[in-house]
């Protein structure tokens, strides 16, 4: 386990401990321990305090991961990615599920704000656990769904998030946002494409 690891499993049992705890030592102590993964994350990630305890805050009720969603859309061998704004490189489109959302309403409507097209999903190809994948260390535990997904309509648009939309051949992708996507990701959901009948990947 990585100090990652560590500063998760600990928040999560604070974060647990806070919401169900009506003692009031318990809750002292449980807030120390928020207090305290903020501080080595501070210490270890060179970030401000501030930054550190912004991770978590807001967050409430029984821990557990944070829940994101990429849709592939594929036509004549090309694959469509969007452009983040935030570090100017290349994915799916796709992000964190609101709540309310269903995950094939939030796939959908996440590939209409990014890129303006019009999508629906047809196949859940994977549900995968970020930390046993090879994207960068992160924040939060994630568990990500990708979709294949049908083009229906629209027309390609940039966002407040993205500021470019295009479709890549498979085999010419440009550099990409890993802690998003994985090409071996985009390559497992081409086969899903060509292969209808294989089963849906998990972890």
């Amino acid at each position: 386990m990585t100090i990652l690891d560590w500063a998760r499993k600990v928040q999560a049992i604070a974060q647990t401990g806070l919401a169900f705890t009506h003692d009031p030592f318990d809750r002292e102590r449980y807030t120390q321990l928020t207090e305290l993964v903020a501080s080595i994350l501070c210490t270890e990630l060179d970030i401000p305090l501030a930054k550190a305890k912004g991770f978590w805050e807001g967050e409430e009720g029984y821990a557990t991961p944070k829940v994101d969603v990429r849709g592939g859309i594929f036509e004549e061998g090309r694959v469509l990615l969007v452009r983040e704004r935030s570090d100017g490189k290349w994915t799916l489109p796709g992000g964190w599920v609101d709540v309310n959302d269903s995950p094939s309403g939030a796939v959908a409507r996440e590939i209409r704000e990014e890129s303006g097209y019009h999508a629906r999903a047809v196949k859940l190809a994977a549900l995968l656990d970020k930390r046993r994948h090879p994207h960068p260390p992160g924040i939060h535990h994630i568990y990500k769904l990708f979709f294949l997904c049908e083009r229906t309509g629209g027309a390609p648009a940039v966002s407040t998030e993205t500021d470019a939309v295009r479709f890549f051949d498979l085999h010419a992708l440009p550099e990409l946002s890993t802690g998003r996507v994985l090409a071996s990701q985009i390559e497992r959901l081409h086969q899903h494409q060509l292969h209808p009948e294989l089963p849906t990947d998990f972890d």
